[in-house]
């Protein structure tokens, strides 16, 4: 009978006792483990480091406790899922928990695999010798250490060891010169499309500027990491970011998209340098709520690769938050993505995801999410699912419940809270979707008259759902006339590729239904006219 294989905890505990053997210190046992574990169980650094001490995750979540205890804060939700979710690479440590975990190793972020220096501004462990020659770290010139001991060592209170600062950044050669503003070629060309806007010339989304946007977005996911900034600055970058939800819907996508992401990029400078822990979350918060609306227009513009990007970086910078309810907000609104381009049962995966997330406090997330997941559901009943129109009715009352328990501050937002106009239309699209084209209209006639005449957007694609309402009830010709009346009503800068994709959709199945009847080719036309699209056409979408 063969032997079974080796676990990794088994290899890893002979190396550890021959490195003890030899003298060596767990950094370098640490070393040893993870080149030979790695190619065998994928072991990472962070985690050979962990069986370099021979201690089980629990004592490294008591050990970080520990030192926030010792550091005066209040305990961290660090547990032992999350620390696993770090060691098998699922997670990424935020800054505060990196900096305690570096602590308790006794090493530096790149030791463990992250880039990037310590938000302390201090090494945890200290480099002598030539220059250039590799030397062994504090951690194994120190004794070895007890094994029954917890690992690493207390770290100076918060205020024996002030946060880095710009200076400390810049270190002691530059620490007096003038900050250099980091203006960089995306920020150069969107300043060049705003002007063109501004001065009236057609723009559209050509390569450069597509690109200029998606390495905008990737600047800040290389740079999610806080400069030492005013709180007072802070308010004002809140109360910008909440202003772009109240223009969202009065503003053309590309003009919106263009002041948005010069905003975006101002807030990803401040990131480049490291700020006190008390602010970082709040820099955080402003970057994920810019990213995340970045993908709403994104999908406005139809180019549903750059807005699954955005609401990638939208979640990184939530999660260094902690705030569920604002990563149940970028899930959900994530959500729109796959149900408009892609498979409706990713938008119910999400939804779904996201009212979990929300928990059973009321919120924008927790009554958008049950509204969303209707929707999908009446997708799928629409392309035949047979069970999807009861679970839709029932998610419309469940998303209707925790709706009428929203505060005023939550229901008067198009993009960070969810209006009563946006309920009642994603009922109505729902109801529509359900075969229930009068009861549908019903719902639709009454948000339109919620909806301002400067929600244009949204009140397009009212009006454009109303127009299948009238394809469904079998007049085709008014259900034409409804659609290319929506579109004609709007300015020219105005008809993203959202909309005129969506009034395609009435004229596809317009055709479906009827064959190519007269009106088509008139409604064609129509929609051919001036538009604000993307290079290469893009499968129908709409709208929150």
């Amino acid at each position: 009978m063969s032997d079974p294989p080796p676990k990794e905890t088994d290899v890893a505990r002979r190396i550890r006792a021959h490195g003890l053997a030899r003298g060596h210190g767990p950094v370098r046992i640490a070393q040893d483990i993870h080149e030979q574990c790695g190619p065998l169980f994928g072991t990472s650094r962070i985690k050979a480091h962990r069986l370099a001490h021979g201690v089980a995750l629990s004592d490294i979540v008591a050990q970080v406790r520990a030192l926030y205890e010792v550091d005066g804060k209040p305990p961290p939700r660090l547990g032992e899922t999350l620390l696993s979710a770090y060691e098998s690479g699922y997670k990424r440590p935020g800054p505060e928990y990196l900096h305690y975990l570096c602590a308790v190793y006794w090493v530096e972020p790149d030791a463990l695999d992250y880039q990037g220096p310590c938000i302390c501004g201090r090494g945890h462990a200290g480099r002598t010798g030539a220059p250039g020659v590799p030397q062994p770290r504090a951690a194994d010139r120190r004794p070895a250490p007890d094994p029954d001991a917890l690992v690493g060592a207390i770290v100076p209170r918060a205020e024996e060891r002030p946060w880095a600062t710009v200076n400390d950044a810049r270190g002691p050669a530059r620490a007096d010169g003038p900050l250099t503003i980091d203006v960089g070629e995306e920020d150069i060309v969107l300043r060049r499309t705003l002007l063109q806007l501004l001065a009236g010339a057609g723009v559209a989304l050509d390569g450069q500027f597509l690109g200029a946007v998606d390495g905008l977005r990737r600047k800040m996911d290389d740079t999610l990491v806080g400069a030492t900034v005013s709180p007072t600055m802070l308010d004002q970058w809140e109360e910008t970011t909440y202003g772009y939800g109240r223009q969202y819907q009065a503003t053309p996508s590309l003009r919106m998209l263009c002041d948005v992401l010069l905003d975006f990029s101002e807030v990803r400078r401040m990131c480049d340098k490291r700020q006190p822990v008390e602010l970082q979350e709040r820099l955080c918060r402003i970057a994920a709520q810019l990213a995340g609306l970045s993908g709403l227009i994104m999908i406005n513009l139809g180019d549903h690769r750059l807005a699954r990007s955005f609401f990638r970086t939208a979640r990184t910078a939530a999660d260094e938050t902690g705030d569920r309810q604002l990563r149940a907000w970028v899930t959900v609104r994530e959500s729109l993505v796959p149900m408009y381009y892609g498979d409706p049962r990713e938008a119910l995966h999400l939804a779904r995801k996201a009212q979990d997330l929300a928990g059973r406090t009321p919120g924008v997330a927790a009554a958008m999410a049950p509204a969303v997941e209707a929707r999908a559901l009446g997708m799928l009943a629409l392309r035949g699912r047979g069970d999807a129109a009861p679970s839709a009715r029932r998610a419309l009352v469940r998303g209707r419940s925790v709706f009428d328990q929203l505060s005023k501050a939550d229901t008067s937002d198009l993009v960070f809270g969810f209006t009563d106009r946006q309920m009642a239309f994603y009922e109505g699209d729902t109801f529509t979707n359900l075969g229930d084209h009068k009861h549908g209209d019903e719902v639709l006639s009454h948000a339109l008259t919620l909806y301002s005449p400067t929600d244009r957007v949204d009140l397009t694609l009212v009006r454009l759902d109303r127009a299948m309402c009238k394809l469904h009830a079998g007049h085709p010709d008014a259900a034409l006339a409804a659609g290319q009346e929506a579109i004609l009503d709007l300015p020219a800068d105005h008809r993203s590729d959202i909309l005129v994709h969506r009034a395609r959709q009435i004229g596809a199945a317009v055709a479906a239904k009827h064959g190519e009847i007269p009106a088509l080719k008139e409604f064609y036309e129509a929609l051919a006219g001036p538009s604000v699209t993307s290079p290469a056409p893009m499968p129908p979408a709409e709208q929150v």
